[in-house]
């Protein structure tokens, strides 16, 4: 896999790394393309950081930096907006106005609290604060599919009181398996993120039993991505998605161009 498919530099509230430093990179790791998923988050400020990337900015640097290096990598034009169902008119407005070619689809906030804090766990067990997450995501579904695929499906995992020491696809597969159908059902892909490792999980995010399943279910479309906020960590772990991705059934991953997707072989 030579394609890194979620990537944020300073455009995103919680990077500072300038584009080019990503890219620089991402040619050094002999990447074919890279697509910047800067973060949209309508309504969320964070310790004074707000989650809006100035798109025209954006766009402008990634168009500059595209010319630049266009006989050394494929630079893509992507967005990982963060999705609340009274959001939706918001989020279809800017998708439709933008000429993106990849949007991710995330939950980062549910009912107003990201579990990035301690806060989204008290008052309630672990259990329920991630149903309360799963089915947020059930929620946006079933609102709005402005999107290419769905980010990170279990990201709550990654701060969870105990992380994934009692988390399987199989006690929360009720959730799980509506999430997935309701993907399918509408076209949409699935991510599979390296960043669970670097959260220390020993698994992406998805778990792979999830990836398994949807494979079962029919679903084709399946992206890979870093979620790389600094240089050291683009296409981190990617030997592991693609083993993963082979044991659950895939034989492609797809990249995504004017928000069409087109599919490789995994390695």
């Amino acid at each position: 896999m030579r394609s890194d498919f979620h990537l944020h530099s300073s455009f995103s509230a919680d990077s500072d790394a300038p584009m080019r430093d990503m890219v620089e990179k991402g040619i050094s790791l002999g990447l074919s393309a890279m697509c910047f998923t800067e973060h949209m988050d309508y309504d969320y400020i964070d310790e004074g950081m707000v989650f809006e990337a100035d798109i025209p900015s954006y766009c402008k640097t990634l168009t500059s930096l595209k010319e630049e290096y266009e006989h050394k990598i494929e630079l893509l034009f992507g967005l990982e907006l963060g999705l609340q169902p009274y959001l939706k008119e918001r989020c279809e407005s800017l998708v439709k106005n933008w000429d993106f070619d990849f949007v991710i689809g995330s939950s980062h906030v549910v009912n107003g609290q990201d579990p990035y804090y301690p806060a989204f766990f008290e008052g309630r067990t672990e259990k329920e604060s991630y149903i309360s997450y799963f089915e947020s995501i059930i929620e946006n579904l079933h609102t709005m599919s402005c999107f290419d695929v769905y980010g990170h499906i279990d990201y709550v995992v990654r701060y969870g009181p105990n992380k994934n020491q009692f988390y399987s696809y199989k006690e929360y597969s009720d959730w799980l398996d509506e999430i997935i159908r309701l993907l399918i059902d509408k076209g949409l892909g699935m991510e599979i993120n390296t960043g669970g490792y670097a959260a220390g999980l020993g698994h992406p995010n998805p778990h792979e039993d999830i990836l398994k399943r949807y494979r079962e279910l029919g679903g084709e479309i399946v992206t890979i991505g870093s979620d790389a906020h600094a240089p050291k960590r683009i296409a981190a772990d990617f030997d592991r998605a693609c083993s993963i991705l082979k044991k659950c059934g895939f034989r492609y991953h797809a990249i995504f161009r004017k928000r069409k997707p087109t599919f490789e072989l995994l390695c």
